[in-house]
């Protein structure tokens, strides 16, 4: 039986645009593996992952939608890859698209209002029919694509029969609330009259606001963006402190075994050393041959800092800030080199197309979403830049800093929470942190990592042996989920597997010898290793000399 229900629009590796992929991906299988049987549903996208897959039918139903009636059907993945049950709910007509959320060209779908309400019905339709024995303990839900999903379970006669399920609410960024006009009324489930008030916010329809209301759990993914939400939440600040009382923030961890700098596939050179704290040489030579591999395909120099950025280029991570502070510091006579990988707002882009072009050897762009090479900057670069707007928890500083890549961050939500700044008492500094957005603040936190590289070398590699250390795996955040949905009263308990039966004392031979069953087994394909992409680059420098 599935305890825990996770109940997404993302989920990786099916369907990602950030970090709501990367967790719904991750935060099943650690359950699961806690002994806390976990599965995720999630739309059939039409994308690459989820067309390569086989799936299996496992039940067919329709969902009323204003006049229409809309048909379903939800199919499990047949082989179990993602080590959990995994399932897309398949609705042609409103998420057989090539996209998550915006079309090719990048507009957004406009029927995005039917397409959640739609999918958050079938889900539950689905959970109707199960026996009541089998059906799940928690309804996790997660942003506001979910977030009528405890409003319907508590307030539509259609889902009565499951109103006594647990329901949490995870905000992975209270920024996107999915609020629609009450003109819309018409696409809701039929619910209870006097329930009204528990959708309604400012005289809109809003789903954040009401899965605060009526979830059992609120949670955020961090501490400090919990109490920010209280402070500055676009209008939700009174109902996040009048709820105070069911709120939890809870950090992300990262799967420790996709990023693992001794077996990633996706690096031209791993680590060599598979102890706990890896050496100080060990993590110089891993930091060097990478960085070498960098430098040779985008033409940077050896002998300067790289500082990178990775992620979407739109205002919350704070990206348009940076080709202005790039350029101040270049002018300057600053030494460090810089590397984007990322999409995003037309404007950023083009700025950073722009700046490869007129300052080569100092500045290189990928405009483009590359898992793989991502990897490969994380292992190469000296430093991880996030000047983030808004930044609920950030997993690529976690990233960054599982592979020896010091971070410079903005001193807020998630990133305030897992880098103390190397200045902090006590030795417990993680990287370089600045306070406020802007380019001063952005330009001294460059100055400050260009400088220990230059001057001292050795605390950059104790640095680094420190930060690759960490322990930023599932693990932690597991348990403090599973106390989480015992608080709110549901029950979850934890499956041991079962002892291995002892072998049988040896008996004496029977005359005749019975035929022993043969099984064949088939064994699994294994799928290639993801190269690397290798952007042009002009390779003229190649380094000589190894530095520190």
């Amino acid at each position: 039986m599935i305890q825990v229900l996770h109940i997404s629009a993302e989920c990786y590796p099916a369907a990602k645009t950030g970090g709501l992929g990367d967790v719904v991906g991750s935060l099943p299988k650690y359950m699961t593996q806690a002994g806390v049987l976990s599965g995720a549903v999630i739309p059939k996208y039409s994308l690459k992952w989820i067309n390569q897959q086989d799936w299996v039918t496992v039940y067919h139903g329709a969902v009323r939608s204003d006049w229409r009636t809309i048909h379903f059907s939800v199919q499990q993945e047949q082989h179990s890859k993602l080590g959990f049950p995994f399932f897309v709910v398949d609705i042609p007509g409103l998420y057989d698209r090539p996209g998550i959320y915006n079309d090719p060209a990048g507009w957004p779908y406009e029927d995005e209002v039917e397409r959640y309400l739609v999918f958050q019905q079938a889900v539950l339709q689905w959970l109707v029919s199960f026996p009541e024995h089998d059906r799940p303990r928690v309804l996790h839900c997660h942003d506001h694509h979910t977030g009528l999903i405890p409003f319907m379970v508590k307030y539509s006669p259609d889902f009565k029969d499951i109103s006594g399920i647990a329901t949490v609410f995870t905000i992975h960024n209270g920024q996107y609330q999915g609020a629609f006009s009450w003109r819309n009324h018409h696409l809701l489930p039929f619910y209870y009259a006097g329930a009204r008030g528990f959708l309604d916010w400012n005289g809109t329809v809003n789903p954040m606001a009401s899965a605060i209301k009526c979830a059992w759990a609120v949670t955020t993914v961090s501490e400090s963006y919990l109490f920010e939400l209280h402070e500055s939440s676009l209008g939700l600040e009174p109902l996040f402190r009048s709820e105070w009382h069911k709120q939890w923030g809870i950090i992300n961890g990262i799967d420790a075994q996709v990023w693992d700098p001794r077996t990633d596939s996706a690096l031209h050179f791993r680590l060599q050393d598979d102890s706990e704290t890896p050496s100080v040489e060990a993590i110089q030579e891993f930091k060097y041959r990478n960085k070498q591999v960098l430098c040779e395909w985008f033409g940077l120099p050896m002998d300067a800092p790289l500082v990178s950025f990775i992620g979407r280029m739109v205002g919350e991570k704070g990206s348009d800030l940076l080709p202005d502070a790039y350029r101040n510091y270049i002018h300057a006579g600053g030494s460090a080199s810089f590397l984007v990988l990322g999409t995003g707002e037309a404007w950023t882009q083009n700025q950073f197309r722009s700046m490869a072009h007129q300052y080569p050897g100092r500045v290189n762009a990928v405009i483009d979403y590359n898992e793989a090479l991502a990897h490969q900057i994380y292992a190469g670069s000296d430093y991880l830049i996030m000047p983030s707007r808004v930044e609920p928890c950030g997993l690529n500083q976690m990233y960054a800093m599982r592979y020896g890549a010091i971070p410079m961050v903005r001193s807020i939500g998630g990133l305030k929470d897992t880098v103390p700044d190397i200045a902090s008492p006590g030795d417990v500094g993680r990287g370089i942190r600045f306070d406020q957005f802007s380019l001063n603040d952005i330009g001294y936190a460059i100055h400050r990592g260009a400088s220990m590289w230059h001057n001292e070398p050795g605390i950059v590699a104790l640095l680094r042996q420190r930060i690759m250390s960490i322990d930023f795996s599932w693990e932690k955040a597991v348990d403090k989920y599973f106390n989480v949905y015992q608080k709110v009263g549901a029950w979850i308990e934890k499956v041991r597997p079962a002892a291995p039966e002892p072998e049988p004392e040896k008996a004496i031979k029977p005359a005749v010898k019975e035929a022993k069953p043969v099984r064949t087994t088939r064994k699994k394909a294994e799928s290639p290793a993801p190269e690397s992409s290798k952007p042009k680059g002009s390779g003229k420098d190649k380094p000589k000399k190894k530095k520190a």
